[in-house]
């Protein structure tokens, strides 16, 4: 039995937590986990077995591994001739070489090199439940017409199934691992993987380098085409513009611009010179200067002679002047012979000059000659040079296609040897050998994994119960949804005994309950039942404030929540310590509390109401509490019952009543049902409202209290009825049973 400071919180409904976040409440999880706990360790102990039962009946499984070892290091034409040759990422390329390892291809090699279509061994399910369980399916769906499936199909998808390839952390090393049933067909079918993955690079790498070489062989056919056409296309252009060249490869008209020139240069130094000699020659002859010197003159016999002759008689005349006098007739014919001397040189000065004359014409003539020659040869050069422009292009295209033939060329003559010598850019490093000990099934760890998954599907489960909890357990809840105090709980009774007929039992007005569950107060009046009656007795004193005349309803949500019950019971308790107290079964449609203690009665609620009879001639007294009751003798269905309990002879029932009891407790009928108790509120002054333990939603409940603020507004407390102790201690506060101990010394239970 529980009091009301034992009972502990439990989760809410989602949709009547509140908004805010709340802190993390860990005596409520605790107390979660204390109530699930059964279903979680169920479900545990459940997979558990199942875990130990396949770890001792599963075939064991032999795993063989071989490595390969993906090297670098080598290349080939392949990767020369295309792009690949560039750097790639490594992880990208090593998973790449992993899922080969894994495509159908290889395994179709290692079926067809082992022939594993007509092995038993490894064609079967295996001798394990689960083998047997697939096999005999196999048989059913072969018998229920489906179409048989490959054996090589079969084969594939069973290496593909016990094929694991990895990478050995971060090298160029795979490890390639097969289980099977038989160590010795996993270790071969390991080493069948490696050696069918070497086989097909090696076939890959020759397909690749012959496909290269068929193309390289085609290129080659269609850049000697082009180097030919180019070729052609430079020469035909150098005919058709007249573009003849040297030996060094120099065109014949720059080569003659190039000479041309020179030879104008050399004519304007050879006019330069004439032009100097004539200029000096001139000046002399003009200026009549004996002594100047001139190279060709002095070069001349007959102008040296002149010379002499003329120095001969200058030296003679100036001796006999000083000697004779200047008057002297020797002199003066000296004189004259110096002066028919000097005649006769300038004459040869002149014919020399005329002779410098003639030759700046010559070189004058030379240099116009050369300069018109010159300005038509550089007009043919620009003309050509213009056209060349052209010629270059030609010929670069010409010495592109020349190099491209060169290269294929070269390139060709590589794939043809690396065609004959192909190369595998990978190698077994370890053969498999077959294991000694079985890989599979890991007994601990299947059991393990079996109960981690029973615990997280009994926490799951747990969880869902929890949430599905919608029904009303603690006093916390019934405050905290319903804003209404929270006054006990009565006890889960489930074998009441019957009550023999007494003494009294002859007397028609005696009350004659029919089980001991409605004198439970009577009794045990030191139990937590009579405890929780005593709590409601005090909530409605508090709440009504007057000393006599209560009039108190017991209302329900739901019928069959036991509200008769606690009715009966709370009046006995008040007629046992003294209060005149009045109990009328107020429920006209289903009279509980008549069928509880006056099954007998012929008359009752209905005759005063209807027939005016007096209350006195109807009821009912309890012969040890004293107890007065007013039952219900339901003859017939009354269609307007909620009319009758609101009506004014009902009214007037009540305040005789109250006059002359200080408690009258009406059995009301139920919320949901009927409307006869929202019709019967006005009459009342104070209400106690019962719901049944972990039977009634709270939402139903809160619906019905809440909608109805009248109700809400009288009502005293709440109590939770047909509370079942072994299960409801589950949702106490964790710890408190240690207080359970110092509780018993107050109750006395049955």
């Amino acid at each position: 039995m529980l009091s009301p400071d034992k009972v502990a919180s439990a989760s809410d409904d989602v949709w009547e937590s509140s908004p805010a976040i709340q802190p993390i409440d860990l005596d409520r999880l605790i107390a979660i986990a204390w109530r699930q706990w059964r279903v979680v360790a169920v479900c545990a102990v459940v997979f558990m077995l199942l875990g130990v039962v396949y770890a001792l009946t599963a075939e064991p499984k032999f795993t063989a591994a071989s490595s390969l070892l993906i090297d670098k290091g080598s290349s080939g034409i392949v990767n020369q001739l295309s792009d690949s040759a560039i750097t790639v990422d490594d992880e990208g390329t090593v998973l790449s070489q992993v899922e080969i390892l894994k495509s159908d291809v290889i395994a179709d090699q290692v079926v067809k090199k082992l022939d594993l279509t007509n092995n038993e061994v490894f064609m079967s399910s295996g001798n394990s439940l689960l083998g047997k369980l697939r096999s005999y399916l196999k048989v059913l769906a072969e018998k229920g017409g489906a179409a048989d499936e490959d054996p090589e199909t079969i084969a594939t998808d069973t290496l593909a199934d016990n094929l694991d390839v990895d990478r050995v952390g971060r090298t160029y090393v795979l490890n390639i691992a097969y289980t099977s049933a038989d160590p010795v067909l996993a270790s071969q079918i390991s080493n069948a993987f490696s050696d069918a993955y070497l086989v097909d690079k090696l076939n890959s790498k020759y397909e690749a380098t012959r496909r290269a070489s068929e193309w390289l062989e085609q290129r080659i056919d269609e850049l000697k085409q082009k180097a030919s056409n180019a070729d052609l296309a430079v020469q035909k252009f150098r005919a058709e513009h007249n573009l003849i060249t040297t030996k060094d490869g120099t065109l014949v008209t720059d080569q003659q611009l190039s000479e041309q020139s020179s030879a104008l240069i050399a004519a304007e130094q050879d006019t330069a010179r004439a032009q100097a000699k004539y200029d000096r020659i001139e000046a002399i002859v003009k200026n009549g200067r004996t002594d100047a010197i001139v190279t060709d003159v002095l070069d001349s016999s007959v102008a040296n002679d002149l010379r002499q002759k003329y120095l001969a008689a200058s030296k003679t005349e100036a001796e006999l002047s000083n000697r004779l006098g200047a008057d002297h007739v020797q002199v003066t014919r000296l004189k004259s012979e110096m002066a028919e001397y000097q005649r006769l040189m300038f004459e040869e000065m002149s014919r020399i000059a005329e002779s410098y004359q003639s030759e700046l014409q010559v070189a004058k003539a030379k240099e116009n000659t050369l300069r018109a020659s010159l300005d038509k040869a550089t007009d043919v050069s620009a003309a050509a040079n213009e056209t060349q422009v052209q010629l270059r292009e030609l010929e670069r295209t010409s010495d592109s296609y020349r190099g491209l033939l060169e290269t294929s060329m070269q390139r060709f003559q590589e794939a043809s040897q690396q065609q004959s010598f192909p190369i595998v850019e990978a190698r077994v490093i370890t053969e498999a050998k077959p294991p000694v000990k079985p890989s599979k099934p890991k007994k601990l760890l299947v059991v393990a994994i079996a109960t981690f998954l029973g615990l997280a599907l009994g926490g799951g489960i747990g969880a869902y119960r929890e949430f599905r909890d919608r029904y009303f357990r603690t006093g916390e809840q019934i405050r905290q949804n319903l804003d209404l105090e929270y006054l006990g709980s009565t006890q889960l009774i489930k074998n009441s005994a019957a009550i023999k007929l007494t003494e009294h039992s002859d007397n028609p007005r005696a009350m004659q309950p029919l089980s001991s569950l409605y004198r439970y107060v009577i009794d045990h009046p030191h139990s937590a039942f009579a405890e929780t009656m005593r709590s409601a007795k005090i909530a409605v004193d508090l709440h009504t404030g007057q000393k006599t005349g209560k009039i108190v309803g017991v209302v329900s949500t739901l019928p069959g929540e036991g509200k008769s019950t606690v009715a009966v019971n709370l009046a006995q308790l008040l007629a046992m310590q003294g209060a005149k107290t009045l109990l009328i079964d107020a429920d006209l449609r289903n009279r509980g509390s008549t069928r509880a203690v006056g099954p007998h009665a012929e008359a009752g609620l209905l005759e005063v109401i209807l027939e005016e009879r007096q209350i006195a001639e109807t009821l009912l007294i309890d012969p040890q509490t004293r107890l007065t009751f007013l039952p219900c003798a339901l003859k017939r269905r009354i269609p307007h019952s909620s009319d009758l309990l609101a009506s004014p002879a009902m009214e007037r029932l009540l305040e005789e009543a109250r006059a002359r009891y200080d408690y009258v407790i009406l059995d009301l009928p139920p919320l949901r049902p009927v409307v006869d108790a929202r019709a019967a509120l006005p009459l009342l002054g104070s209400l106690i409202y019962v719901v049944e333990w972990g039977a009634t939603s709270r939402k139903i409940v809160r619906a019905s209290v809440l909608n109805e603020p009248r109700l809400h507004s009288k009502c005293s407390g709440v109590i939770l009825s047909k509370v079942d102790p072994t299960k409801a201690k589950f949702y106490q506060d964790f710890g408190s049973e240690e207080y359970n101990s110092r509780y018993a010394a107050y109750y006395e239970e049955a």
